[in-house]
């Protein structure tokens, strides 16, 4: 049987206890019930207390897809997961002010570095940073 992942092709990453995805395209229906399916799986099965999904790269958005993400968030908080959707553009926000449709439950961040700050991390500077070569000397 192929795995959802592969005929979605959506990856999605573990960092720590948290699972960073991102839609790359426009999914239609099917593959976002596979992306719904493989990801709320893999919450399962790692734990994960946290989702961050960037869609900064989402042009448009439809209502199948904005009630997909609901109901992910919806089932990943089910599962002990809180999830965040990162990058909304604007246009994909006027969308979905214009069609009534409203992301209910669902967290947003303005970018995915926001996002995993929401979750908890926190960006540090490089290995062995400026900083750090300057108490050195």
């Amino acid at each position: 049987m192929t795995s959802p992942l592969a005929t979605t092709g959506v990856p999605i990453l573990r960092l720590g206890d948290v699972l960073v995805t991102g839609l790359l395209n426009e999914l239609d229906d099917k593959g976002a019930v596979l992306f719904t399916n493989e990801l709320t799986t893999r919450i399962a099965a790692e734990g994960a207390r946290g989702v961050l999904i960037d869609i900064s790269r989402l042009e448009i958005i439809d209502s199948f897809v904005a009630r997909t993400l609901m109901e992910l968030t919806t089932t990943a908080r089910l599962l002990g997961a809180r999830v965040i959707v990162a990058g909304m553009r604007p246009p994909v926000a006027i969308t979905l002010v214009e069609l009534g449709l409203q992301l209910t439950g669902v967290e947003t961040a303005l970018n995915a570095e926001q996002g995993m700050a929401t979750l908890g991390w926190h960006q540090s500077g490089p290995p062995g940073g400026e900083g750090r070569r300057d108490r050195l000397r």
